[in-house]
């Protein structure tokens, strides 16, 4: 069985700056020598610093392999390669080194009207984009009123498409590209211009695509909607891949890189101008002073927060527990949310001007054994607004010691922590 999509070496290089053999000359350089005054007012540093150039390398030494019918989710930081990636695969931009094979008709959707023309209205553009696509005109008439229905634009069909919105701009383009039948389907974060219903079309329409036998490429930095469409992921860090398999396993592996911190994490205090801040969250477990990255299961455990406040006031600290892929399946407040506090509570809500320091005593640990992930926020007292946010920045493991006892690590849900209590010192 061969695959449909082969990657084998690609790496793309970018040069920053101005090549030294670049000969054009800047408004600023052509006025000054007409002056004859270049000399005067740059020094010899900065006639050096012009046209230097730096090499960076987008991709190095990416392969990989799809087959028919799967979802692949590109994951990975701002700046990790992954839309460069796409444009390679598209033909938009040519690797500088490497060799790609693709079998298949390729679809993609990476930029917000990729392959309209703005002077051609919507009609026009579909059966561009399918002639692009290598299409018939028989088979574009064939599939044209699905293209509409899903893109819900037959009203301004007939409307030049630079005068649509960018979430109108989407919803055609997306429904000329997957509705065209092709064997390749490369989409971008491009989707998340359009609203959330018309998402969660595009989001089934994708899954249908997949189900069909066609191969579907989808960046997104939504771990919920990766994972939802997704059966395997490739996870890039600066421009190489970190890790490829499952969409279980590159979901947990992006997480955890991005919750190294294990039993404390203390954050930098840079920034003068705030309300209050997190200085630390630590965890601790019970009977110690020091913090833990490991504690046994159903052991109680503490979760420190150290928060700097910049005068009196009254907030809510709350607590967020993941598992290793992300989901959510716990939160903890200081106060109970959606009731007024009593005075035993009301003493969680105050803050000093200065160091304070707010202790979460989880006294009945039923995390099952795994890996878990802690965030914190600093919310006002109404909820509306959050004074500080650190998401996933501490991890801790729960041990099992007991190894006759089985425990199913797929299953996952909500978590209710009702045996915890919260202190501030």
């Amino acid at each position: 069985m061969q695959s449909v999509i082969s990657v084998e070496n690609i790496s793309k290089q970018y040069v920053i700056g101005r090549r030294k053999d670049e000969s054009f000359l800047t408004l600023r350089d052509e006025i000054c020598s007409f002056f004859g005054k270049a000399k005067s007012l740059f020094n010899r540093t900065s006639l050096q610093h012009y046209g230097s150039s730096e090499e960076f390398w987008a991709l190095k030494d990416i392969s990989f392999q799809a087959w028919q019918g799967d979802r692949i989710g590109i994951i990975g930081k701002n700046g990790a390669g992954k839309s460069t990636l796409l444009k390679i695969l598209s033909r938009i931009t040519e690797p500088t080194s490497g060799r790609i094979s693709l079998r298949g008709r390729v679809a993609s959707l990476l930029e917000v009207g990729t392959g309209f023309h703005p002077e051609l209205t919507g009609r026009e553009n579909i059966f561009l984009n399918g002639a692009i696509l290598g299409m018939s005109r028989a088979e574009i008439k064939t599939k044209f009123d699905e293209i509409v229905a899903f893109a819900e634009v037959e009203r301004f069909l007939d409307t030049p498409v630079k005068r649509y919105s960018s979430g109108m701009y989407v919803r055609l383009a997306f429904s000329v590209a997957a509705h065209l039948e092709p064997e390749i389907l490369i989409v971008d974060e491009v989707l998340a211009v359009g609203d959330l219903q018309f998402q969660k079309k595009c989001l089934g329409k994708m899954q249908q695509v997949g189900n069909e036998g066609r191969t579907v490429l989808f960046v997104s930095h939504n771990m919920g909607t990766i994972r939802a469409l997704c059966n395997k992921g490739l996870y890039l860090i600066e421009g190489n891949i970190h890790k490829t398999g499952s969409i279980e396993e590159v979901i947990s592996a992006y997480t955890l890189h991005h919750a190294s911190n294990k039993g404390i994490v203390t954050f930098g205090q840079q920034n003068t101008d705030f309300v209050a801040r997190i200085l630390s969250i630590g965890v601790i477990s019970a009977g110690y002073t020091n913090y833990a990255d490991t504690l046994p299961f159903q052991a109680p455990f503490t979760v420190e927060v150290i928060i700097e406040s910049n005068n009196e006031l009254e907030a809510v600290v709350g607590i967020g527990i993941s598992n290793s892929i992300g989901e959510i399946i716990t939160t903890l407040h200081s106060v109970e949310i959606g009731e007024e506090p009593t005075i035993e509570k009301l003493k969680n809500l105050k803050f000093k001007k200065g160091i304070n320091k707010f202790y979460l005593n989880i006294n009945s640990n039923i995390l099952r054994p795994g890996t878990y992930i802690i965030g914190c926020t600093i919310f006002s007292r109404s909820l509306w607004q959050a004074f500080d946010d650190k998401p996933n920045c501490i991890t801790f493991e729960v041990t099992n010691h007991n190894e006759n006892r089985y425990f199913d690590e797929r299953q996952s849900g909500m978590v209710f922590l009702s045996d915890s209590q919260w202190e501030n010192r």
